[in-house]
């Protein structure tokens, strides 16, 4: 399996995406083409001594999309910047995925435009996994499209079923609509009516309204929102979670040697709970509903992140998941 990584792409590019690059050929069965600028990436690569003995290559470009520019426009303007030749890549069949870091808008404009929509996919979304007691729940979309007809919402259930069974290993996975209420009269005109397609909808395992607490709490593998909406929730979940942290630090800190004493004791406990809050674990979201695999990443993502995300590449690829949406939109027609 060949993956292209947007070396470029990203706040600590190239350096991070480079390095958790190499992290990733020594876990994962991939290979890897890095795609920017090659001294810069031949410069951090060499960092390791061994570095060649591993499956990496590097893809020279010259032109790199910055956070500013408008999506669209760059990936049209810019041919030879690192996220549209990564794409490139996997529009020719030279790999079968691409990864990146850097401007979302840009990548999903990439993805767009190169690989082009799945037929009977209105709109791609960004399913971003969030960590629950009960395992991961799927977002989507948490920032691909601000705004959604109902058919698309449906459609966005539809993918993210997939995604959850045969990448998680969901069993009928549990499909919710994100509002402000669990009613079925609750919500704006867009979300009654999606709840009525949903209602119809005989392959989805429609559950009803999904309130703001039923994500971290794990009470649906999958839930639908338009991208404005789930792109506020997933940033105001991240905030939160760096507040709760940052008051436990200093509660600790403030807390004179007992509580010095209590949060040693509790180390063990506190390193495994954030391994499972932690976000790096999963790296990277999926854009489902374009030709290929396209997985985006945050944009402070680390070493270890973009490790996590090039293992999830690897998940898309090998459980088909293209293959499982396009079968599945066939058979409702």
């Amino acid at each position: 399996m060949k993956i292209a990584v947007d070396a470029m792409g990203g706040d600590y590019a190239p350096e991070q995406i480079v390095l958790g690059s190499l992290q990733a050929v020594k876990k994962y069965p991939c290979e890897i083409i890095l795609v920017g600028d090659e001294n810069q990436i031949k410069d951090i690569l060499e960092l390791d001594s061994e570095w060649k003995k591993f499956p990496i290559t590097i893809r020279h470009t010259t032109e790199t999309i910055e956070m500013g520019e408008h999506p669209a426009d760059a990936v049209r303007n810019k041919k030879d910047s690192s996220i549209v030749v990564a794409t490139e890549l996997v529009k020719n069949g030279e790999c079968d995925a691409v990864l990146s870091a850097g401007s979302t808008g840009a990548a999903v404009a990439a993805a767009q435009l190169i690989l082009r929509r799945i037929h009977g996919i209105g709109r791609p979304a960004i399913a971003t996994p969030i960590p629950t007691p009960k395992g991961v729940t799927l977002l989507l979309d948490s920032g691909a499209n601000v705004d959604c007809k109902p058919e698309h919402l449906v459609q966005l259930g539809l993918m993210g079923s997939i995604y959850a069974e045969h990448v998680f290993g969901k069993e009928n996975p549990k499909v919710g609509l994100l509002n402000i209420g669990e009613e079925e009269t609750k919500g704006n005109e867009q979300v009654k009516s999606t709840y009525q397609l949903f209602k119809e909808m005989k392959k989805i395992n429609f559950c009803g309204n999904a309130e703001g607490r039923d994500i971290p709490n794990g009470h649906f593998d999958v839930v639908v929102c338009d991208g404005f909406v789930g792109n506020v929730v997933l940033k105001f979940g991240e905030g939160l979670a760096r507040m709760i942290l940052k008051l436990i630090k200093e509660a600790v800190y403030d807390g004179g040697v007992s509580a010095k004493v209590g949060a040693l004791l509790l180390t063990p406990t506190l390193k495994k709970l954030g391994k499972r809050l932690d976000v790096s674990e999963y790296g990277g979201a999926p854009l489902l509903g374009v030709n290929g695999c396209c997985i985006i990443s945050h944009g402070s993502s680390d070493a270890k992140s973009i490790c996590s995300a090039i293992g999830a590449s690897n998940d898309y690829v090998k459980s088909n998941v293209l293959g499982h949406i396009k079968n599945a939109l066939e058979n409702l027609n």
